[in-house]
């Protein structure tokens, strides 16, 4: 099968093996989004090498004789599917209470010892995959994984309605972090640098703050999203005493904190990453959220390398691929 393949910080198409573990679902890949991470990891965030890739929506090829876990329905070749991307062991400390996003002995699609989606196909354990509402669009499936991620927030805090909330970074992932946090009825500002995010913020109804105009130590709830020095600079300016500082970007390489102040100013800080993929969906069959504003452009698995380069270019959102 055609794959796009990362290796010594160089992606390029090759041909490859089509999976074939025998334990797990192989599923036909009908689109996969490009996100930050994977553009991370051709700069070198990570030492991975293989297929990238980890946010898709896909069709069931063929099913081992595994029966669905409790919960999942029973999925039958022809659904579609999206994934989570953590593949766990379900048998170390983590695991057996109940963090299994933390399994020490975890794979992660497209990113730590396992095979992408960047591919014609792909495969995961039964029970990382969940059935696509009918109503649910291959272009909005694709974003569960990183809409998921973005409901996290929300799994690890409450956010009340009276709550100031304020979101720094309004990127890829910021955007869907706004519309989740819009529903919460909270008082919401976020901080968005370029027209594009900004017009897409306004539209629907997210207020929009300057940098110079985020007050010091005002805020209850800061999220920061944009995995920078000056981002996180800005949010530990911005939250209060006692207050929840959300990092839900990654930092390459080390970054200068004052430790101090945060103990002095007893400020909770909560790290967030991977979330929940059944409300996702249903927010989408809902039509709560829309995600589709997002996509910049599509490309073709044999324009992979193409895609990336649109995708690397300042003020994009969202490029797809599609085999």
């Amino acid at each position: 099968m055609k794959a796009l393949w990362l290796e010594n910080n160089k992606i390029e198409l090759k041909e490859i093996p089509q999976p074939q573990k025998p334990d797990e679902v192989l599923v036909k890949i009908r689109k996969a989004g490009i996100c930050s991470t994977d553009l991370e990891l051709v700069k070198g965030y990570y030492p991975y090498t293989g297929v990238i890739g980890h946010e898709f929506v896909g069709e069931v090829v063929a099913i081992t004789p595994n029966p669905s876990p409790e919960g999942r329905g029973e999925l039958k070749v022809g659904d579609r599917v999206v994934g989570e991307i953590n593949a766990v062991c379900d048998q170390c400390e983590q695991c057996l209470n109940g963090r299994p996003t933390h399994c020490e002995s975890r794979t992660v699609l497209g990113i730590v010892n396992r095979d992408g989606t960047f591919a014609e196909f792909t495969q995961l354990p039964i029970a990382n995959l969940h059935k696509v509402p009918a109503s649910v669009s291959d272009g909005m499936a694709v974003f569960t994984e990183p809409l998921a991620a973005a409901l996290e927030i929300q799994e690890q805090i409450n956010i009340k309605p009276t709550d100031r909330v304020l979101l720094v970074g309004a990127g890829r992932l910021g955007q869907l972090i706004s519309q989740t946090l819009a529903l919460t009825d909270c008082d919401l500002r976020v901080v968005a640098r370029h027209k594009r995010q900004q017009d897409l913020l306004s539209a629907r109804g997210i207020r929009i703050i300057a940098e110079e105009d985020v007050q010091r130590w005002r805020w209850d709830v800061v999220v920061e999203a944009t995995g920078s020095p000056g981002g996180f600079a800005l949010a530990r300016q911005a939250i209060r005493p006692r207050g929840t500082l959300v990092l839900k970007s990654t930092y390459k390489g080390e970054m200068s904190v004052d430790f101090s102040s945060i103990v002095v100013d007893e400020v909770n800080i909560i790290g967030s990453r991977c979330g929940p993929f059944e409300p996702a969906l249903k927010l989408m069959e809902s039509k709560l959220v829309d995600p589709t504003v997002l996509i910049d452009d599509e490309f073709s698995l044999s324009d992979g390398i193409k895609a990336f380069e649109r995708a690397a270019q300042a003020g994009t959102l969202k490029v797809l691929i599609q085999p």
